[in-house]
């Protein structure tokens, strides 16, 4: 007699190499288009971060709708986010870079006037989750959405991960120093855990220290792979 149980995969452990710092904000709002003023604001404080190739300085997100509001429209001249007590932002960085972070704590930046001061923060392991967003993802001015696709499949094969769903969502336009810059959101899924930490350590494009290209957890997601849920993904 011959008896062999199937052998279990451990589970998986998500290495802490590279991390989010998720630091408390002391803020009423900030401009809309922000990007470029954050990213120099923070590589003012800590130079560093533009050498180190997993660093990333992610954008400042407020709700989309609340009380009333309305996220303004790209073009709205001047537009602002108002923020809670409880807004946070994330700067990504490697965990042997952490204590160069208490550098952040208690300094006050500005953004087109408006004071902003970071608080304690708290480390962000990067999420196993198989369904990943990314708000955005710098693209061509003619690319299509076929094509942006194809091109965030050509750079995932070459981390080694291959791309099997993918959604699309809101494009953006920025104002950065070398000139309007356009992004699309994106959502993969059906992503092992191994792959999924790959694509956070990694991001897909350009412009990292502006917050593009940074893909984080998303747990609206009841059925990887469901479209009926993948639907509601506006990448905002």
């Amino acid at each position: 007699m011959l008896w062999q149980e199937d052998k279990k995969a451990a589970p998986f452990s998500v290495p802490d190499t590279v991390a989010d710092l998720s630091f408390k904000l002391i803020s009423k709002q900030v401009p809309l288009d922000h990007a470029q003023q954050l990213s120099d604001e923070i590589l003012r404080i800590l130079p560093w971060i533009d050498d180190d190739p997993h660093a990333g300085v992610h954008m400042i997100h407020g709700a989309t709708t609340g009380n009333g509001w309305n996220r303004p429209e790209d073009d709205c001249d001047d537009a602002c986010i108002y923020l809670s007590k409880r807004s946070k932002m994330l700067i990504r960085v490697p965990k042997v870079r952490h204590a160069d972070m208490d550098e952040l704590i208690g300094k006050t930046i500005q953004l087109n006037g408006h004071d902003v001061t970071f608080g304690d923060y708290q480390v962000k392991p990067f999420s196993p989750l198989g369904t990943l967003f990314c708000r955005y993802v710098i693209v061509g001015n003619e690319e299509t959405e076929d094509e942006f696709v194809s091109r965030v499949a050509t750079e995932m094969k070459a981390m080694g991960i291959n791309l099997t769903k993918a959604l699309c969502g809101m494009g953006h336009t920025f104002n950065m120093t070398a000139g309007p810059v356009k992004t699309m959101s994106i959502m993969v899924a059906d992503l092992d855990p191994e792959d999924a930490v790959t694509l956070q350590v990694e991001g897909i494009g350009e412009g990292r220290k502006a917050g593009f290209g940074l893909f984080l957890a998303h747990k609206g997601i009841k059925a990887v792979g469901d479209m009926s849920e993948m639907q509601h993904f506006d990448g905002t």
